[in-house]
């Protein structure tokens, strides 16, 4: 089951929504668990066993840390950790990665080992993460145990970001799990936030991805120039829309149950180097490496070897999780490279030319890299960049790019504008957010803990921070019926693609 499925949005989410609120306060969690499984075995009845039991593990495991580090005993507490992480990280190579290493094995030493052809367990290399963070931020200290199994259970299966993310590191949601308050305004919020996801996955991520369908399926040498930027600019779009959207959804999803869920997305394609753009781009597992992995190997505070060391594992790392294929490896290590050029050498002269410049370059290493990320065919990765630089037997431009320009010629502007910041900023100064009111004049009171309220008087940036621009109750009312007016109206032509369409992948989750 997907966000974007009518049967998800006509009959599973309003049904769940409906017992939620409908239960006791005792019961909310059981409802999510539950439901979070129903959601799960719609498409992979099996694969529920395999959340269950890590459900477990990492349970039991959090109690013998705890247990562990009250009678003093770290180092056995450690061993409990790192058990708990073996047992994940076997369950996930083994699904995700045993056919990858037995054909490499006969490869390299002409042996016949038969392939598994195992199914790959839809978001298993999400909830792994997530059930990983729980044993380590319990033995720092940075999280209490959780003593409710089903509390756990509603945690590591939470449907709203089960399947895709973003990856939601326990020691952030712990507290909301036994004690989070929903209300009107954060409902609202959550359903702002989940159709806008909606509009870009559905009326932008799939309209857009034809183009890259179209332009991958093209005869290596037979692409010309024009083709093959149409077709990688195409891919990154959808990429970015359909993954983006998706983590809207989600975060709305989590709003609506009294979740906060991180933003998992802040403009990436406005950055101006490649370290700025990995501080934008999927940030939940940008975090999720810098904490458990390069801070634990010494992070910045070690010699300049072991700096680039650990920036390498960082990024094979990254790579080696998004697929396993060769093409993704390349892939991290390709942006490993440029992160430890920009930090030892390129990042003082970026900032020193114009903006305009860094931006271009950042994009330029970007569009290739979603090469690699696109095709696993390593030869055919190589000619299509080849393509791209150097006019073949189509040349810089044939009859058949011209045609597909004119096709996508509004849809890739509408995108690229969506990219940016450009379309908030404009509503928040259409609507009067950038304009403060008159100093004598009496200021409305902000409903504490409205997040609806705060991101139509525009005091939401793109990450989160605050900006203090206060609104008369005149304007917020505005803002706040035109805001939902659009998103509903994006909603209702999105809903009626869904029903008429047939093309909806979600791409993030063979991830």
């Amino acid at each position: 089951m997907v966000f974007s499925n009518a049967i998800f949005l006509i009959r599973f989410l309003p049904a769940v929504l409906l017992l939620y609120f409908a239960a006791p306060r005792i019961l909310k969690n059981a409802i999510l668990f539950v439901a979070s499984l129903i959601f799960y075995a719609w498409g992979e009845p099996v694969y529920v066993v395999l959340m269950i039991f890590s459900t477990v593990v990492d349970y039991t495991h959090g109690m013998l840390v705890e247990s562990s580090l009250k009678k003093g005993n770290r180092a056995r507490a450690k061993y409990f950790v790192i058990e708990s992480m073996v047992i994940n990280l076997a369950l996930l190579g083994f699904f995700k990665y045993a056919d990858f290493l037995i054909g490499n094995v006969n490869a390299l030493f002409g042996s016949e080992i038969p392939l598994l052809h195992l199914a790959l367990p839809i978001g298993i290399s999400f909830y792994t993460f997530q059930t990983m963070s729980y044993t380590v931020d319990v033995y720092r200290g940075q999280a209490k145990v959780q003593r409710n199994i089903i509390s756990f259970g509603a945690y590591v299966a939470l449907f709203p970001q089960l399947i895709a993310g973003p990856i939601v590191q326990y020691k952030t949601v712990a507290e909301e799990l036994d004690s989070r308050k929903e209300n009107c305004d954060l409902f609202a919020s959550g359903v702002m936030k989940f159709m806008c996801g909606f509009g870009k996955k559905v009326l932008l991520a799939n309209n857009i991805g034809m183009l890259w369908d179209t332009v991958s399926a093209m005869a290596p040498g037979e692409t010309s120039v024009l083709a093959a930027w149409l077709g990688i600019t195409a891919y990154c779009f959808q990429v970015y829309f359909d993954f983006s959207g998706y983590s809207d959804m989600a975060i709305g999803l989590g709003r609506m149950f009294g979740f906060h869920f991180l933003e998992n997305f802040n403009y990436p394609f406005m950055s101006k180097s490649i370290t700025e753009f990995w501080r934008r781009w999927h940030i939940s597992l940008g975090s999720w490496f810098r904490e458990y992995v390069y801070i634990p190997l010494g992070g910045n505070r070690v010699s300049l070897p072991k700096q680039v060391r650990n920036i390498a594992v960082v990024w094979l790392l990254t790579g080696f999780w998004h697929g396993a294929n060769w093409n993704y490896v390349l892939w991290g290590v390709y942006f490993g490279v440029f992160l430890v050029i920009e930090k030892f050498f390129l990042a003082k002269y970026l900032k020193r030319l114009p903006k305009a410049v860094s931006h271009i370059y950042t994009l330029l290493i970007v569009w290739v890299s979603f090469v690699f990320f696109g095709l696993e065919d390593l030869s055919r990765a190589g000619a299509f960049i080849r393509s791209m630089f150097v006019p073949g037997a189509a040349g810089f431009v044939d009859t058949q790019a011209l045609y597909l320009l004119r096709n996508y010629a509004v849809i890739l502007v509408i995108l690229a504008v969506g990219a940016t910041d450009l379309p908030k900023r404009v509503a928040d100064l259409l609507l009067g957010a950038a304009a403060s009111v008159n100093r004598g004049a009496r200021k409305e009171r902000t409903v504490a803990g409205s997040i609806a309220a705060k991101e139509a008087e525009g005091q939401l940036t793109g990450n989160g921070a605050e900006v203090s621009i206060p609104l008369s109750r005149g304007r917020l009312v505005f803002a706040t019926a035109a805001r939902t007016a659009y998103l509903l109206l994006v909603f209702l032509v999105a809903m009626a693609y869904v029903v008429d369409a047939t093309y909806n992948p979600f791409l993030y989750f063979r991830f």
